[in-house]
């Protein structure tokens, strides 16, 4: 079975959530991460949890900052 996955879409709500707990990072910044952390598993075989990988990897770089 094949899903289609809006990766605009995981990209919005990853930083729309992230931006909303940590007001103190910039909502760019946070995008560009998660831009980056997502193409980074994009091709994986399981697509199930893409937000909530992202939206971990993303939190996780911007914490080590």
């Amino acid at each position: 079975m094949t899903t289609n996955i809006d990766r605009d879409e995981i990209i919005a709500q990853a930083t729309s959530t992230l931006a909303a707990s940590h007001p103190e990072w910039d909502a760019a910044e946070i995008e560009r991460v998660a831009r980056e952390e997502l193409a980074a598993i994009a091709d994986s075989p399981v697509q199930d949890f893409l937000l909530v990988l992202t939206e971990r990897a993303t939190k996780r770089r911007l914490k080590r900052r």
